[in-house]
Order: C-alpha cells, then sequence, then structure tokens
C-alpha cells in the first residue's frame, strides 16, 4: 500500500534543507483545499488488535544512525489499530534530504502471521529519538512524537507523563476540536559531538498548516526549543478558527490532595498538579487542577507572557504510593517565550475523567489577534521538561492545595456524643 499522492507531493530532496524549506511547503499548503491522508490500512494489518499491534516491534539493531554511533539514535513506530494515519520521514545530511521508506527488515512481526511485503512504502506512525540520558551503557528514549501533532520528551531520571503538542485548534469556543497533525518529519544527522538533535515538521490540518522546528537537548531537565510558524487556510466553507492554542500542553489529574477519592488505595493520581503562569506584569499565578463535574474554563489575560506550565510539583513517593506509574517521577512542563508575543491569554481547559487513562487537562496560549489567511504568525519558545530541579516563582510559592468543610455545624445530640480529651 502506498502512501497517498497528496503526502508524497509534499516531499523534499535538495541539498540544504532548513526551516525556510519547510515554511514554503506550509504556505504552499495553506493556498490550497485540504486533503486529508487515507487511513486505509491493508486487510491483514486492519484486522489486528491491541496486544497484536504492540507485538509488532522496531529492531533496535536496525536503529538509524546506530551503525555509525552517533549520540542519537531513531526507531520508528508501526501503524496500526489506533494510528492508521502515515506520516514521512526523511533524514536531512550534508548531502541533502534522503527519504527513509517502509522496509519489513526493520521489524519484528512477532506471532503475528503478515505479509509485509505486499504493503510497499506503507509509512510510519511516528518515531522516538534515543540518547544516553541515564546511562553511558544504554540509549533511553529522549522523545517521542505519534498521533497528530503530539510529542513528549523526558529529562534524567523521569518517566513519561504529560504532552505537548504543535497547535490546538478549537478545544473549546467552536464547534467542536480540530487536531492538526504532522505529516512529515525531517531528521537532521547529528554530529558525532551533536549536544542536540534537531528535528523539522510539516502540520497540516483543514484550517491551519505549519512549520516547525524542534532542537532537543537532553539533560537532567531536557529543553526542546520550538520554532513555528503557521498559517491560516482561507475559509472555503469550514468555520472561522475561534480559539488558535499556541504552545499547548496536555495532562491528566484524576485525584489528588485537593480533591480526595476514597475508593483508591493511592493518595493521589495525576500526571500534573497546576498551572504556573508568570504574566508579563510581573504577576506569578498558580491555579491547582482539579477533576470538575463538567468542562471547566479559566483564562488569564495578559501581554507578552514570561512563562507558563503544567507543573507536577508534588515529587514525594509518600503522595502517590504507586510503584509502576510512579507519578512523583513525571516531568513538569514550563514554556518560555522567546520573543515577546503580545497581547492574549493563557487558556486553561479541565474536563472530568472517569479514570487515569484519559487526559483531561490542557494549557495554551491564545493570541488576540488571528492573521489573515496567507500572513504567517510566528511563535518562538523553550519547552523544559522539569524534574525536582524546576521554575518557581521568585519569592514564595504554594506546596499543597486542600479544601473541604473547615466549619460543620452539628446538632445538639451529635455535640452530646462528641468525645472531648483535655
Amino acid at each position: 500500500m502506498a502512501l497517498a499522492t497528496a503526502l508524497m507531493a509534499g516531499g523534499a530532496h535538495a541539498q540544504g534543507f532548513d526551516f525556510e524549506s519547510v515554511t514554503r511547503l506550509a504556505r504552499d499548503r495553506a493556498s490550497q483545499p485540504y486533503r486529508p491522508v487515507s487511513d486505509k490500512l491493508p486487510a491483514d494489518l486492519a484486522q489486528l488488535n491491541y496486544d497484536q499491534v504492540r507485538d509488532i516491534r522496531w529492531r533496535p539493531d536496525r536503529a538509524l544512525w546506530r551503525a555509525d554511533k552517533l549520540p542519537y539514535e531513531a526507531m520508528f513506530f508501526h501503524l496500526g489499530l489506533y494510528q492508521k494515519e502515515p506520516v514521512l520521514i526523511n533524514e536531512v545530511t550534508p548531502q541533502g534530504v534522503r527519504h527513509i521508506p517502509y522496509s519489513r527488515a526493520d521489524f519484528d512481526y512477532g506471532k503475528n502471521q503478515l505479509r509485509p511485503e505486499a504493503w510497499g512504502d506503507l509509512g510510519f506512525a511516528g518515531f522516538r529519538l534515543h540518547n544516553h540520558l541515564n546511562s553511558s551503557a544504554y540509549k533511553d528514549e529522549l522523545v517521542v512524537f505519534q498521533g497528530a501533532s503530539y510529542f513528549r520528551a523526558l529529562g534524567k531520571g523521569q518517566q513519561y507523563g504529560l504532552s505537548a503538542r504543535g497547535l490546538a485548534i478549537d478545544t473549546v469556543g467552536g464547534r467542536g476540536e480540530e487536531f492538526p497533525r504532522f505529516t512529515e518529519f525531517w531528521l537532521v544527522r547529528p554530529d558525532p559531538l551533536s549536544t542536540q538533535v534537531t528535528v523539522y515538521a510539516l502540520l497540516d490540518s483543514p484550517r491551519a498548516t505549519g512549520a516547525y522546528r524542534f532542537d532537543i537537548q537532553p539533560g537532567a531537565q531536557t529543553t526542546t526549543t520550538v520554532r513555528s510558524r503557521i498559517f491560516v487556510r482561507a475559509a472555503s466553507g469550514n468555520p472561522s478558527i475561534a480559539t488558535l492554542g499556541v504552545a499547548p500542553l496536555t495532562s491528566m489529574f484524576f485525584f489528588g490532595e485537593n480533591q480526595p477519592r476514597k475508593e483508591d488505595f493511592r493518595p493521589e493520581v495525576h500526571d500534573s498538579d497546576g498551572l504556573m503562569v508568570a504574566t508579563g506584569e510581573g504577576e506569578w499565578l498558580w491555579r491547582p487542577l482539579q477533576n470538575p463535574r463538567q468542562t471547566l474554563v479559566t483564562s488569564f489575560a495578559t501581554r507578552n507572557p514570561k512563562g507558563f506550565g503544567l507543573m507536577q510539583r508534588d515529587r514525594q513517593w509518600s503522595s502517590y504510593e504507586d510503584v509502576e506509574a510512579r507519578y512523583e517521577r513525571r516531568p513538569s512542563a514550563w514554556v518560555r517565550p522567546l520573543h515577546d508575543w503580545g497581547a492574549g491569554r493563557v487558556e486553561l481547559v479541565q474536563l472530568n475523567t472517569p479514570d487515569e487513562t484519559h487526559d483531561n487537562v490542557v494549557a495554551y496560549w491564545v493570541p488576540a489577534q488571528m492573521p489573515a489567511p496567507g500572513q504567517p504568525l510566528e511563535f518562538a519558545y523553550e519547552l523544559s521538561w522539569q524534574g525536582d530541579e524546576q521554575q518557581r516563582p521568585p519569592s514564595a510559592w504554594a506546596t499543597q492545595s486542600r479544601r473541604g468543610m473547615g466549619y460543620t455545624k452539628l446538632s445538639a445530640q451529635e455535640l452530646r456524643q462528641q468525645v472531648q480529651y483535655v
């Protein structure tokens, strides 16, 4: 099964590929009607269930750049079940751009009886980058790009928790959320002494396109420096964008010290426990997260914000007592603008969730003015994946947030039954 022609047309095969190259592709896409990518899988692949798809794994010995003993390696995810829309992946070298084709030799199909040789250039569901993050003897996962425009990274000693996205459209305020997706990636081949790795991405959706550059630097606090250039498509029958979410973060809050759950043996279950905002006016705001009964939207208007993030401040094992999930190791994500963003608002959206498997918290920046179709809207920011050492206000900060009845009026009989200790 070959990739859709619409995707193939976006490929780049020229020396000197850079951010401007992706910008030209994004601008060109924005001037044309949106063409969705086919999500039809080969019949034998489409019938696999969740566990069978998980049994398809990339062969580590086939990792991109492993044979060259470079400081980073790339491995790719297979399509199937929940990941049906293919993405193109390319390698950028001093010699030019090379498309990385799908090959059955790169995957271990486990117990599945499949015929991948008949699928052609199937494409991939995404990729992950590895680096000597925690040990010189093993390259750990550093960052993952998979699904729509989602990505997430790790610092030293951390475990995956919240995610970031390239762009959010109408999470609230419109006729339903639109999920832009990265349709093509370019992985820049690192040098033997590189301390960071660069990824370019092309974003597409019915109402917007975008060019992205990610410079990923691993460490105790891994940083992802993001440069984005967004183009809004002309209406052409689609409703105008009501809420454009820049630098969106997605997390989960099931319950915590401010909203305990008696039915669970664990004291708290969440990937983040609060939203922190550093306004352009010098204020530091903290909003504890919750699992509301109905959708709750909170906005913080400011001009030229200094930063915002979904934070996991509580980093004690005793606060969670989960030997598998290890919520105390989940990173905080702090967005620091690298230029003036102008007027707008940080928006926090909290949804009800019945369990911990669903993300129910989103935070992003909403610019006050939308660009005209075809005109670029540019944002650059540093996204830090922080552990025990994380962004704090310059003076004091909240360490716990609790709520409950401070005083309950008792009847005379209840008062008589109370035991008093003197």
